[in-house]
């Protein structure tokens, strides 16, 4: 979906898409000083999902900034140019926020949204919201260089995200496709709108209520494209797992306990493509 009337102010949204294009306009002996294998580094400038097992890269550069704790991460991220660091920690409180605002919708839809009220310790959903507060935050800055043979490469191929939700701000340029009902969809950029991708952690806690978005980038003959996603799920510590409370004898449990060193364990050895992790914890 597509959210309008969120309450961002238009200008830090502005202010981040001209900082990450600055980011991508510098030397590449410049970006290069980020570049990393550690997907846990606190920022990590490259290209592709897996540099080291991916057979064809992706047409696309990215700088990954982490962004909790903000006091812990911040002096890593880059001091050029001058203005990335305020305009991606503004950026980062107001998605933060309203990717909060979306998950108590999401809570209220499930019926869940009393689960930090009189439940016992042990059903697994207590203090609930308190894990979103205190959940990750990855922001990804995305740039697509126009590409003198679209048809023959991807900005980045068929894939869900591994998070929660994923608030996804596009630049004028258009790229990204859904995919529904068995067909690729172009979302059409709307200004001053985020796109919202249900990701693979949301699909395992809603026990497959939810289901994530399968998407693709497509890449430009004539002009580059930007793109600031905001990946959001539990603490990098929780484990993910279907709400107890969406568990009975007509709908049984749909998916193995996971966590993010599984994650990261996964795509050390093997390309991300399609919903290959999720499968990968789909009890049968």
């Amino acid at each position: 979906m597509q959210l309008i009337n969120h309450g961002i102010a238009r200008q830090s949204i502005l202010d981040m898409i001209e900082a990450g294009r600055k980011f991508f306009e510098l030397s590449f002996e410049e970006r290069s000083k980020y570049m990393s294998k550690d997907v846990r580094a606190p920022v990590r400038y490259g290209t592709s999902f897996n540099q080291n097992k991916d057979r064809v890269f992706c047409w696309r550069d990215f700088l990954k900034l982490d962004c909790h704790p903000l006091s812990d991460v911040l002096p890593y991220w880059p001091s050029s140019p001058t203005e990335l660091r305020q305009a991606a920690v503004n950026y980062s409180k107001e998605t933060k926020f309203l990717y909060l605002m979306v998950v108590g919708a999401i809570l209220e839809s499930l019926g869940l949204a009393e689960t930090t009220k009189d439940i016992d310790e042990n059903d697994g959903d207590d203090h609930i919201i308190k894990e979103f507060q205190d959940g990750s935050q990855l922001l990804v800055v995305n740039c697509y260089p126009s590409c003198p043979e679209p048809d023959l490469t991807l900005g980045i191929p068929p894939h869900s995200d591994y998070g929660f939700l994923t608030l996804l701000l596009q630049d004028e340029v258009t790229g990204l496709q859904i995919q529904h009902q068995g067909r690729w969809v172009t979302v059409e950029p709307i200004p001053n709108s985020f796109v919202i991708n249900v990701g693979d952690h949301l699909e395992i806690f809603s026990n497959g209520r939810y289901r994530s978005v399968l998407h693709r980038v497509l890449v430009n003959p004539l002009r580059s494209r930007i793109s600031i996603a905001s990946l959001h799920s539990l603490p990098f510590g929780s484990m993910v797992r279907p709400s107890p409370k969406l568990i009975n004898d007509a709908n049984p449990r749909r998916y193995k306990d996971t966590d993010f060193a599984s994650f990261i364990e996964y795509i050390a050895s093997h390309e991300h493509r399609s919903k290959n992790f999720l499968d990968s914890r789909r009890l049968t």
